[in-house]
């Protein structure tokens, strides 16, 4: 991956990333198996992709396993995460990426809309979390980045539900920073702007000229530009951080 072959090593440490098959999931797992990080991922339909993925990562000398798991149910990423921890030996790592985009007008936003934002992006996260937080307590030590959205930070018109979810997660980040802090334990958090994925696939060019124009740096992000966030807020140089959701945008909302 361009860009990340000096950069800071993760070898030896365990990484378990959400919603890690596609997008920026995938791009962040690719740059953890760069810094020699071994890598657990879920997905949830995208079966082919998340085997081809895994079989990738293994070709890098780190150790890689991709399950199915449903990130909205509490007991399923409970039982997930012994897995990993069985498995690999322990978890040092954890990256809530997995998310789901619902956009519609409140008027015309239903109730199985709201709840499958809210259920994936926020509850996700915190089962994740809550599944992981005990281990990296008693270990005294463990990273949690969480994948947030500039629509958390400034809120977006058509996506109540989705700027909701990801302004819980900001506030989720600095609440738990404070809490485990005295067990070694960091939490921060990264909120991409406009990013070049399968979401943004469905724009026109024309949509996609004025997303651009909207930019202060003229440019729609990548994966890899979320990821390399990840990778520092993970290495030790950004050991003094905690409780930060980071801004990975172009410039989009300064405020």
């Amino acid at each position: 991956m361009p860009g990340l072959e000096d950069g800071p090593t993760l070898k030896g440490k365990v990484a378990v990333v959400t919603g890690g098959a596609r997008g920026i999931g995938r791009a962040i797992v690719e740059a953890l198996a760069e810094r020699g990080c071994d890598i657990a991922f879920n997905y949830s339909k995208s079966h082919d992709v998340a085997l081809e993925l895994e079989k990738a990562i293994k070709a890098k000398g780190v150790r890689c396993k991709a399950e199915c798991v449903d990130i909205k149910d509490f007991e399923d990423v409970k039982e997930w995460i012994a897995r990993v921890k069985e498995d690999f030996g322990r978890v040092d790592i954890l990256v809530n990426n997995a998310g789901v985009v619902v956009d519609k007008p409140l008027m015309m936003m239903s109730r199985e809309d709201w709840d499958q934002a809210i259920d994936t992006n926020l509850n996700g996260m915190f089962n994740a979390a809550r599944a992981c937080i005990v281990t990296f307590m008693k270990q005294k030590s463990g990273d949690i980045v969480n994948i947030s959205s500039v629509s958390g930070i400034i809120g977006l018109p058509g996506q109540t539900n989705y700027s909701a979810s990801k302004g819980g997660m900001n506030a989720f980040t600095k609440a738990l920073a404070k809490e485990v802090a005295r067990y070694g334990i960091r939490v921060n958090a990264v909120a991409p702007g406009f990013i070049e994925t399968e979401i943004l696939s469905h724009f026109t060019e024309e949509q996609k000229k004025k997303i651009t124009e909207s930019v202060p740096l003229q440019r729609i992000g990548t994966p890899q530009d979320v990821a390399n966030c990840v990778v520092f807020l993970l290495s030790q140089g950004a050991q003094y951080m905690t409780g930060q959701v980071v801004q990975v945008d172009g410039g989009l909302a300064i405020r």
